[in-house]
């Protein structure tokens, strides 16, 4: 079941939409601590973005982007099953890409030239793949979009991500450089941030396992000084 990117989770599972508005898929996952591990090399940094197409496009399938970059942000095994997330980044809008109406009551996206996508794995399966090709993706102006950092959000296939294994990631600010999870039994995740090569965008990602829940979500910067703290996830 697809979510939208979301700020925060209520203690009651209720699903909040982020004020972006754009779709992030959703499915889930679950990881036992220290899961994350450190990718390969980053690819080489984009070319700039490129002059802006226009905002409709006819629907299709994703082909490769020549200048898409892509970071492994966070992978592992979780009941089983490997999960991970990656960013990736189109300089320029990919061919078959195109911006829809929003549903009633949330606010127009601003149409971006460049597009900054969330792949999420659980078992092989991208969470939201019925969504279409785009469907964990939102257009970004250029490198640096501010818009794109300060939301975390929980994604699964069962109740809205608020049970069954899933996954949470947060498209962390730059002053963010780790997050740590605190699980209801006391356990404890902790996951670094990974930047897009020559880009602003950044994200840490833990995955939750079936029956477990959360209690404490902390974030800090490079001199472990603490920059976040919510306990609104369950």
């Amino acid at each position: 079941m697809a979510l939208s990117r979301i700020k925060k989770l209520a203690a009651t599972g209720t699903v909040v939409a982020a004020t972006a508005g754009i779709v992030f898929g959703a499915s889930a996952a679950a990881s036992t601590p220290g899961d994350a591990r450190r990718p390969a090399a980053p690819a080489s940094a984009p070319a700039a973005p490129a002059t802006r197409p226009p905002a409709h496009r006819t629907a299709g399938a994703a082909p490769a982007a020549p200048h898409k970059v892509s970071r492994l942000i966070a992978h592992g095994r979780v009941d089983g099953q490997p999960w991970s997330v990656t960013l990736e980044f189109y300089p320029t809008w990919p061919e078959g890409f195109s911006v829809g109406p929003l549903p009633p009551g949330l606010p127009q996206q601003p149409v971006g030239g460049s597009l900054l996508c969330q792949r999420m794995f659980i078992g092989g399966v991208r969470i939201d793949h019925q969504g279409g090709p785009w469907s964990d993706c939102q257009p970004v102006d250029g490198t640096q979009d501010p818009s794109a950092s300060g939301s975390m959000g929980l994604w699964g296939s069962q109740d809205k991500g608020t049970s069954g294994t899933r996954l949470f990631v947060s498209d962390s600010g730059a002053e963010v450089a780790y997050g740590v999870m605190t699980f209801a039994d006391g356990r404890k995740t902790t996951a670094p941030v990974r930047t897009v090569p020559g880009t602003g965008y950044h994200a840490w990602a833990v995955a939750i396992r079936d029956g477990r829940t959360i209690a404490v979500v902390d974030e800090y910067d490079a001199h472990h000084h603490l920059v976040s703290h919510s306990t609104e996830w369950r």
